[in-house]
Parts: structure tokens; C-alpha cells; sequence
């Protein structure tokens, strides 16, 4: 396979969450491509599974898709390096209002690999403890309670199309079940 270079990469645009480039690609045949590159400096996501064997989800309106979603508890990293456990413990707590008594390591994802380099570390949160919920100022989500074989009837009805989401309910059935 010939290689496939970058000769520059331009910023577009500084945002909040993340940041577009213009890349601009050497390609095999001798062109130049100009190609879309998100930076997004990563995220982690987390299933909370109730001492009953439920699995907590929320619900927030997603303004890139014009309508609510039902998703795992996620948020980004404060920093870079911020090992995405930490991120996901803190965003269960934020979300939710729980703490992990114990939160292991699912998987990891690439969400949009066409475009973005978004990376979400993904964990299973077990033997929850109350704490308080915290959300951010401009934050507004319900927090609900599903049975997994609903969620996963969601998953294949096409009803929850968020990809993390999706993803981490089909390992957890897989792994833990």
C-alpha cells in the first residue's frame, strides 16, 4: 500500500470540546486532498449496574441531533492525561449521583475514526454507593433505570444509535452475562 502523508495541518476553528483542522494530504497518485480532522482530547463513559442488576442510563438532549438520547453516564477528560478512570468516576458521580464501590475496565473506542480522533475509555461501575449528583450549569439530564435486555432491544430497534452506548451494552451482555 503507498503511503498516504500529511504536508500541513491548518486550525479552522479553537472550540470548547474540540478543535477543526484542514489537513492537507499527500496522496499515492501525486494529488493533494484537503481532508476534515476534529481534535477532541478524549472522553470516558461508564455502565453502572445497580446491586439489582440494572443498568442506570441518562437522558439529555443532544443539540447535534435535535432530539433526547438514552445513554451510558460519559464526559471529557478535564486534561489530556487525565487517566479516563478517574474521568469516569467522576462523571458517574456528576450524572448520576453514585460512586463505584468497585469500576472495572470494559473497552475502549474511536467514535468517529472518518474525521475525529475522539478516544473514550469505557468502564462497568458495580456496587454503587449514593453520593450527590452534580451536574454542570448548563447540564440538564434524567437518570433511569433499564433492565440490560431492554436496552439491547433498543440497540437492535435502532432506538439508541449513540455509538458508545451501543458498544458498551453489547460487551457488557457479552462479558459479564
Amino acid at each position: 500500500m503507498d503511503e498516504i502523508r500529511r504536508v500541513k495541518r491548518e486550525l479552522v476553528h479553537k472550540g470548547a470540546i474540540v478543535n477543526f483542522y484542514e489537513d492537507y494530504m499527500a496522496l499515492p497518485n501525486g494529488n493533494t486532498a484537503v481532508w476534515d480532522f476534529i481534535e477532541h482530547k478524549g472522553a470516558a463513559a461508564v455502565v453502572p449496574v445497580t446491586g439489582e442488576g440494572k443498568i442506570l442510563m441518562v437522558r439529555q438532549y443532544r443539540n447535534a441531533l435535535e432530539r433526547y438520547t438514552l445513554e451510558i453516564p460519559a464526559g471529557a477528560v478535564d486534561y489530556v492525561e487525565e487517566p479516563k478512570e478517574l474521568c469516569a468516576a467522576r462523571e458517574l458521580e456528576e450524572e448520576t449521583g453514585y460512586r463505584a464501590g468497585r469500576l472495572e475496565w470494559l473497552m475502549n473506542v474511536n467514535t468517529t475514526v472518518a474525521f475525529c480522533n475522539e478516544f473514550i475509555g469505557i468502564y462497568v461501575a458495580e456496587e454503587l454507593i449514593p453520593a450527590r449528583q452534580h451536574l454542570d450549569e448548563d447540564e440538564f439530564l434524567n437518570v433511569e433505570e433499564h433492565e440490560l435486555e431492554e436496552l439491547l432491544s433498543m440497540v437492535y430497534e435502532g432506538k439508541i444509535t449513540d455509538a458508545k452506548t451501543a458498544a458498551a451494552l453489547l460487551a457488557y451482555r457479552v462479558k459479564y452475562r
